[in-house]
């Protein structure tokens, strides 16, 4: 995930499949046709199922591959935009269960378990790197062919290099797909004096 989400400046999901005897563990991480902007990612309809049908196939249950949706923002901030807050409920929402996770820029992180049965229920959950159990090594080169072979990559035609400054765009003041949307010099410079932890706490971004 960490070479995934330094690839590029993008965002990049992806599915995690989890251990049959523990669905909260996950032991991979695979891709599926996309096209990815720095606030967005979209998945290929075709190629989603033709992922579930390969996961069947090797033997996997859907609690094992369909559960974990898994992306990275290509800033600091580890929150859910509302943007993954309405493709969570969207995807994932008749599911049993479900969990969104975030790997942001910086190194934070961001898990939540969603129940869907029953009166319901969300848990934020802890994410740490089981270091007890075995794994394989770094694997580089077919990391990389697994991003190219899936990964489309579209320029945000608003971002500028004082956004690039910030390493994160805000989408309610700035429409990356809306030419007329435009920065003045004051309004840059006041958002660049923001302090940006606090303003990650009560924004909600698409990163």
């Amino acid at each position: 995930m960490l070479y995934l989400r330094d690839r590029g400046q993008t965002e990049v999901g992806g599915f995690g499949i989890a251990a049959g005897d523990d669905l909260l563990r996950i032991e991979d991480v695979q891709l599926v046709r996309q096209t990815c902007t720095s606030v967005s990612v979209v998945f290929d309809d075709e190629a989603v199922a033709d992922f579930f049908d390969r996961q069947v196939d090797e033997g996997r249950k859907p609690e094992q591959f369909g559960r974990i949706w898994i992306h990275t923002h290509p800033g600091d901030c580890p929150r859910p935009s509302m943007t993954d807050e309405e493709t969570f409920a969207r995807v994932f929402g008749r599911a049993d269960w479900a969990v969104m996770f975030i790997v942001a820029r910086g190194g934070q992180t961001y898990a939540r378990l969603q129940l869907n049965v029953g009166p319901g229920a969300t848990l934020v959950v802890p994410v740490s790197v089981d270091f007890e159990r075995p794994f394989e090594a770094s694997q580089m080169q077919s990391w990389e062919q697994e991003y190219c072979a899936n990964v489309t990559a579209l320029a945000s035609p608003r971002l500028t290099e004082r956004s690039d400054e910030l390493g994160f765009v805000e989408p309610d003041l700035i429409d990356p797909f809306e030419p007329d949307a435009a920065w003045t010099d004051d309004a840059w410079q006041a958002y660049l004096n923001e302090d940006l932890d606090p303003l990650c706490e009560r924004l909600p971004y698409e990163i």
